[in-house]
């Protein structure tokens, strides 16, 4: 990684470690990891509208060892919220050592690979593994952003290069 990548990723996993424990982004994983990179380092990163969503746009996928720092690693995961049922993903941020930060029903951290052992809520499926994508696709496209206050949510793409992973996704089966 480049001098200012780490700098952009350190800020990123400290940031994230100051909501050990919250509750404030439970069923809110992507705007988590999303946050983690935006407000500490006044930039907008461009996903998808879900974690299955930004895992489908970044396609990841199983890259072949273990995750760099700042990877986001991707899960399927369905169940129903606000009203519909649909794969809706899980996704965390790599801390070091295969561990990864994650907004589950707190924010906590776990091996990237025990999430799939987690406890879903009632109606939803467990967390099956999808993959990663490093940090320079994350950032691909980032733009400079004064989130001031409360800072808003935009969305947009921005300019899609080479990828680092690739993979593929389970459809969501029905009610469990």
């Amino acid at each position: 990684m480049s001098e200012r990548l780490d700098e952009i990723v350190a800020r990123a996993v400290a940031w994230s470690r100051s909501y050990l424990g919250s509750a404030e982004y439970t069923t809110r994983c992507l705007a988590f990891v999303e946050d983690a990179y935006e407000r500490p380092n006044g930039i907008e990163i461009f996903g998808g509208d879900t974690a299955h969503g930004s895992a489908v746009l970044y396609q990841a996928g199983e890259a072949g060892g273990e995750p760099p720092v700042g990877a986001f690693v991707f899960y399927d995961c369905c169940g129903e919220l606000r009203g519909e049922r649909r794969n809706w993903g899980h996704v965390g941020m790599v801390m070091g050592e295969g561990m990864v930060i994650h907004a589950w029903d707190v924010v906590r951290i776990d091996h990237f690979r025990s999430v799939t052992e987690l406890t879903p809520p009632p109606a939803w499926t467990a967390p099956a593994y999808v993959g990663w994508v490093c940090p320079e696709r994350i950032l691909l496209g980032h733009q400079q952003r004064d989130w001031g206050g409360s800072g808003g949510r935009g969305r947009g793409y921005g300019s899609v290069g080479t990828f680092c992973a690739r993979g593929r996704h389970t459809p969501c089966a029905g009610p469990r």
